[in-house]
């Protein structure tokens, strides 16, 4: 063999070994000339890169082969994936191509979420794509609408006091500092009255003391007389007491009606003219006996008959001696 020969021999084995190393570190087996092809279409593919991995069920079934710009003119901008399973696992165009977070540090993924309804995939169609969000994406997207609103608030804030530096002029902003100023004082006055009552309570303590204990027993005696109250039978002397109002009703009213002595005394009139008469009669005969006795017991050896009753000197009480 000549020396050309092996030359040519041994560069195309160094020829095929580039192949086969470049297409190892891409992850393409050549030796799996059955492998099917699929492909998906994506507006941003979020980090995914060639020789990804492609997994069914969390199981590595191939690999991403190629990403590259859509041709067609209708989708310019989007991007075409191409990704190749080397198992026959079977699975409808229904199913989904998910890109994915492998890690912190792991990089992207595609998985496939077969779905078995519908018409099987075949080698060459094209599956709908989806990205899941990772854990700073979902925490971007979480805060993308906090921080629009926040930049709100600071804008409306950043309003709010460019408005107030325009209301409070220099004499607006020294009346609200000696309002400030006016507040503390007050508070200062407060504290100092605190520390006054506080000595005033400290001082008065034992005089508070006697006085909490007066109080105490006198609520104890209230509580001790209204006790005593409880137990008492008020309900009999409330009754007897109506009963003694009743009869002493019904006896005004036998009064007011005429009945019985007082009641005659009080309506007749001309019983009480002949009582007036009679006392005013008995009355003239006390006084008349008290001036002149000898008039109703005279004793006379001479047969002297007493003067008789004059009404006037009786009525002057002057003796008719």
């Amino acid at each position: 063999m000549s020396k050309e020969l092996k030359t040519g021999i041994i560069a195309l084995l160094i020829i095929a070994l580039g192949v086969w190393g470049y297409n190892f570190m891409k992850r393409q087996d050549l030796f799996s000339p059955n492998s099917r092809h699929f492909y998906v279409e994506y507006d941003n593919i979020n980090g995914l890169n060639e020789a990804s991995v492609v997994t069914i069920n969390g199981l590595q079934v191939g690999k991403v082969d190629a990403i590259n710009f859509n041709p067609k003119l209708d989708k310019r901008g989007s991007l075409l994936v191409r990704l190749s399973l080397e198992d026959d696992f079977q699975f409808s165009k229904a199913s989904i191509a998910k890109i994915y977070s492998a890690g912190l540090m792991g990089g992207q993924n595609l998985a496939i979420i077969p779905n078995y309804e519908g018409e099987m995939a075949v080698s060459g169609d094209y599956l709908k794509g989806e990205i899941e969000s990772d854990l700073f994406s979902s925490v971007g997207e979480k805060l993308n609408p906090i921080q629009a609103k926040l930049e709100n608030v600071l804008v409306e804030a950043d309003s709010l006091l460019i408005g107030l530096n325009q209301v409070l002029d220099k004499k607006a902003r020294e009346s609200l500092n000696r309002s400030v100023i006016g507040i503390e004082n007050t508070v200062s006055s407060l504290n100092n009255t605190m520390v006054s009552f506080n000595d005033i309570l400290e001082s008065n303590k034992e005089k508070i003391s006697v006085t909490f204990d007066n109080t105490k027993k006198i609520t104890d005696d209230f509580s001790k007389v209204s006790g005593d109250l409880a137990k008492s039978d008020l309900g009999a002397t409330v009754k007897k007491l109506e009963s003694t109002l009743s009869n002493v009703n019904n006896l005004i009213k036998g009064i007011e009606s005429g009945k019985g002595t007082v009641g005659k005394l009080m309506s007749d009139e001309q019983l009480y003219t002949n009582l007036t008469n009679a006392t005013k009669e008995m009355e003239e005969l006390l006084r008349e006996m008290k001036l002149n006795p000898k008039r109703f017991v005279h004793f006379s050896l001479f047969g002297k008959k007493p003067k008789p009753y004059n009404e006037d000197k009786n009525n002057e009480n002057v003796s008719n001696e």
